[in-house]
């Protein structure tokens, strides 16, 4: 059979209107200069900040990296894709494709190792130390991007052994395994098996046991006598199961079904959250709403 292999990509992105591609275009560059400066503020301000050097916020530092890798592997090409051509290298999909499925592993492992953290300080407050110390901390970020470094390695490298001759037109926004597999002229199985596994250990896995962590934690908390003590340990807790639940719900979605069944037009939007919008809000909810990082940033700024 005469086939042609594809050697580059064409991302749809989103076809709307233009006057709705401009507000588009201004929507998501705002995202990124939101998640940008929001996450690289983050990273300035409690690595300048010794009374910020604590395991809760050691791990917020790696999200905000994580977010920054995220945002920045997506966000430029589609903003370049909506004003100029939208296609893609097949090296630049691919590598696109690395990079978004490492950072979104990391996040999801991270978001464990936060909730591990603040079941350890409501729970086991007296051991804290003992069981956060530098030592156990270094040791589950080096584990959050190992693992998920491998996992991105498995995913990539199968994709990579596939061949692309049905045609090039990628019916998303961005480089991701779903809507990759529907080009192939090669069986998937083995991908979709590997991509879905990946799923219930990275995401139905992982939410798992952070929502048996927070039953943990909310039981702590109604047996605390005052009234202040319960609320200051609801909010300390709340924002990170919010952000939780917005970020595992559209992964599992995108992820836990058959290739087959995806389509631009019902899945963009929730794409968008997970790659465009939690970056965005991740500062604020988890950092920039906390007094001590707000004192610390104060401090910062008024040295400067």
């Amino acid at each position: 059979m005469n086939q042609t292999l594809v050697t580059e990509f064409l991302v749809l992105g989103f076809s709307e209107p233009p006057g709705l591609q401009t507000l588009l275009f201004l929507a998501f560059l705002l995202l990124y200069t939101v998640a940008l400066l929001g996450n690289l503020l983050i990273v300035v301000v409690i690595s300048s900040s010794p009374a910020l050097h604590t395991p809760m916020y050691f791990f917020l530092v790696n999200l905000a990296l994580v977010d920054i890798l995220c945002t920045s592997t997506i966000l430029p090409k589609l903003l370049v894709g909506m004003v100029a051509s939208r296609t893609i290298s097949y090296g630049g999909c691919m590598a696109q494709l690395f990079f978004f499925t490492w950072s979104m592993g990391a996040e999801l492992l991270l978001f464990s190792a936060m909730a591990y953290d603040r079941y350890v300080a409501i729970c086991r407050p007296l051991h804290y130390s003992a069981l956060m110390g530098p030592q156990v901390c270094q040791l589950l970020a080096g584990v959050v991007w190992t693992v998920s470094l491998t996992n991105t390695g498995v995913n990539t490298g199968l994709l990579l052994r596939l061949p692309f001759c049905h045609s090039n037109v990628v019916e998303h926004f961005f480089c991701e395994i779903p809507p990759l597999l529907k080009l192939s002229c090669a069986p998937t199985h083995l991908n979709e098996t590997m991509a879905f596994t990946a799923d219930l250990f990275l995401a139905v896995g992982n939410f798992s046991v952070i929502m048996l962590s927070y039953g943990c934690i909310v039981g702590s908390i109604l047996r605390i006598r005052s009234a202040a003590g319960k609320q200051r340990a609801f909010s300390t807790c709340s924002s990170h199961l919010l952000a939780v639940t917005m970020y595992y719900s559209t992964v599992i979605y995108t992820y836990i079904r058959p290739t087959s069944s995806y389509s631009l037009d019902k899945d963009k939007l929730v794409s968008v959250i997970y790659t465009s919008v939690a970056p965005s809000l991740n500062p604020l909810i988890y950092s920039l709403r906390n007094t001590e990082v707000k004192v610390a940033l104060g401090r910062l700024l008024s040295y400067r």
